[in-house]
């Protein structure tokens, strides 16, 4: 029997992408034993202000750039007024505010400081409402040997322990990876690539690629759900 597994970091609000990803595979990983990365997508994302991308993000304490993300907390004076507000006002309008706006305010007024804990909260409520069912399973609780691993050979540690046949991977890390190496492990290596998603934002078309939030202002949640197949497997 097929086994198919993906393995992410945890982002905050990311794009459909990352959802059809949960959506398709048999059992997600998500990491928690994994260095903070400035400049990645773990704690920010896009969101239309104005008729363009802005960015967004969740401040942090100041920490270690060695920490990994379980051990890194939102900063002391994180306000989550400050985005509840500014996400107000840039999609009070929008046609299904009132539908799904309640959820991602309860999202950000989380009462967790710990940034994985805050995050994997959002992933868990944001799956609720997509209905996807996929179990979650937190890296640290797998006890394979993979944190003394790196790169593809983490990957396949985790896949091998759980049994997995398929491992599938956005396509933004088609040259991180190796066919040939999963297939000597009996583990067959594909990529996801996600459509963009086209919808209208009041005069505009919408933005490839924006966070999950933009997503549900304008789409209702019907049509957000179809969407999760609408990718190409490579």
């Amino acid at each position: 029997m097929d086994k198919k597994i993906a393995i992410m970091q945890p982002y905050f609000l990311p794009y459909m992408g990352y959802w059809q990803l949960i959506q398709d595979v048999h059992e997600f990983i998500l990491y928690d034993t994994i260095k903070y990365t400035k400049k990645g997508w773990i704690n920010r994302n896009r969101f239309l202000l104005n008729g363009k991308d802005k960015m967004f993000s969740l401040p942090l304490k100041s920490d270690s750039d060695f920490l990994y993300v379980r051990d890194r907390e939102l900063a002391v004076d994180f306000n989550p007024d400050i985005l509840v507000r500014q996400f107000e006002g840039a999609y009070a309008k929008a046609p299904y505010f009132n539908d799904h706006f309640p959820l991602i305010e309860t999202i950000l007024r989380y009462p967790q400081t710990n940034l994985f804990l805050y995050i994997f909260n959002s992933i868990q409520l944001i799956c609720q409402f997509l209905d996807i069912k996929t179990p979650i399973i937190i890296s640290s609780d797998i006890t394979s040997g993979h944190q003394e691993l790196k790169g593809q050979d983490k990957v396949i540690n985790l896949c091998a322990s759980r049994s997995a046949t398929t491992y599938i991977n956005p396509i933004g890390g088609v040259d991180l990876y190796d066919k040939h190496s999963f297939k000597t492990h009996d583990i067959t290596l594909l990529f996801l690539r996600a459509r963009p998603l086209d919808y209208s934002c009041w005069e505009q078309k919408s933005i490839p690629h924006m966070s999950i939030l933009d997503v549900m202002m304008f789409c209702d949640r019907t049509q957000i759900i179809s969407s999760l197949t609408e990718f190409d497997r490579l």
